[in-house]
């Protein structure tokens, strides 16, 4: 078991390698990069501002771009470059970084991520560790309590489907289970903000935010309860959204396990049926929902919450990762995609290990990665 665990966190190491350089190569080709828009600034101000630029620590002046005016155009390679000084480009390209060759650059990147420095923000006034680590409890807070019922409601509903295939409960639940897999997370959250949170109807629940602007001058308890109230319709939306998949895995796996024939010689010798159920039937019809819980946590920690962390104003790291985008803010875009590249492979191990914890007879030391 240690041989296998240590054999899969050598193997992170190329997989983080290699996703760091697909990413980083494809960033290479993508137009509008920080020093194009630095100088869409610049052109849009008519060299009357001044344009601040965080992740180089460099500031650019007004007096630099008027410099460009009179100099009749250059031969750079930037869109909207032309009537520039090229000195202001070589500034730009210093200040954020892109004076060096890429090469030179991935591997300053990689030696820097191998020890979490992530360096500042393009945009930001911030180091990219501090952002991602204030967005972090957003994130958690959405992904932790989301996963955790979603799991509680999915697995004892198709459990209960599984044991009651064709019964009303069966049939009703699966009518719910379709609108849940067919409208968006997103839709949800907006109906719920309709209904609950002044829309057309009641002002039950706060609309934004994760807690109320005076909560630090709450007690323990309200702070409790103020932090809850506000995760109730986010995390409702989220629920509704994602526990469709997980209870149709949970039957159909349940279904799989009943109609083997150790179940028949099971009942055959007399087993009570809940013991038949949870004794046997559950250990083997878990491992397959097991096997889904990293990528489910994963999707729900930033793909599932990205749209829902816009409508409630809730500044998470799904967001983060969406605006570092738009803004080609590449430090924190890079940080946030190794980030959670090495959330991914560590929740992958971490549900190998639950596998044997589940089912001791499953033997890692005999497995090949």
């Amino acid at each position: 078991m240690l041989a296998y665990i240590l054999r899969r966190i050598l193997l992170m190491f190329p997989t983080l390698l290699g996703v760091m350089l697909i990413n980083f190569v494809i960033i290479q080709f993508v137009p509008g990069g920080p020093v194009e828009q630095m100088i869409a600034t610049l052109q849009g101000t008519d060299g009357s501002a001044t344009g601040r630029i965080g992740g180089g620590g460099g500031e650019i002046s007004s007096s630099s771009s008027t410099r460009g005016s009179s100099s009749g155009g250059n031969s750079s390679t930037y869109r909207g470059a032309q009537g520039l000084d090229p000195a202001l480009i070589a500034e730009l390209e210093k200040a954020y970084g892109f004076d060096k060759p890429a090469h030179e650059r991935f591997l300053k990147m990689v030696w820097d991520y191998a020890r979490f420095d992530f360096g500042e923000s393009f945009f930001r006034d911030q180091t990219v560790f501090d952002i991602v680590l204030s967005k972090m409890p957003v994130s958690i807070s959405l992904g932790l309590w989301t996963t955790l019922l979603v799991y509680m409601i999915s697995i004892p509903l198709g459990i209960a489907k599984a044991v009651r295939d064709g019964s009303k409960l069966d049939v009703w639940t699966s009518g719910v289970i379709v609108i849940g897999n067919a409208v968006p997370g997103f839709m949800f959250a907006i109906i719920l903000i309709v209904l609950f949170s002044g829309g057309s109807y009641f002002s039950w629940f706060p609309l934004r935010g994760l807690t109320s602007p005076d909560w630090e001058q709450m007690g323990l308890f309200s702070q409790v309860v103020d932090y809850f109230w506000h995760l109730v319709l986010p995390v409702t939306a989220m629920v509704i959204g994602g526990f469709a998949g997980l209870t149709l895995l949970t039957k159909n796996s349940f279904l799989d396990e009943i109609n083997k024939q150790y179940v028949l010689t099971a009942r055959s010798k007399g087993l009570e049926e809940r013991r038949v159920l949870y004794g046997h039937v559950f250990r083997n019809a878990m491992l397959i929902v097991i096997a889904g819980f990293p990528s489910a946590f994963v999707n729900i920690l930033f793909t599932g919450s990205l749209l829902v962390e816009v409508i409630f104003s809730l500044d998470g790291l799904g967001l983060l990762g969406f605006e570092s985008v738009v803004n080609r803010d590449y430090p924190v875009m890079l940080a946030t995609l190794y980030f959670f590249t090495l959330l991914g492979l560590v929740m992958q191990l971490v549900s190998d290990i639950t596998y044997m914890l589940v089912d001791p007879r499953i033997d890692f030391e005999s497995r090949e990665v």
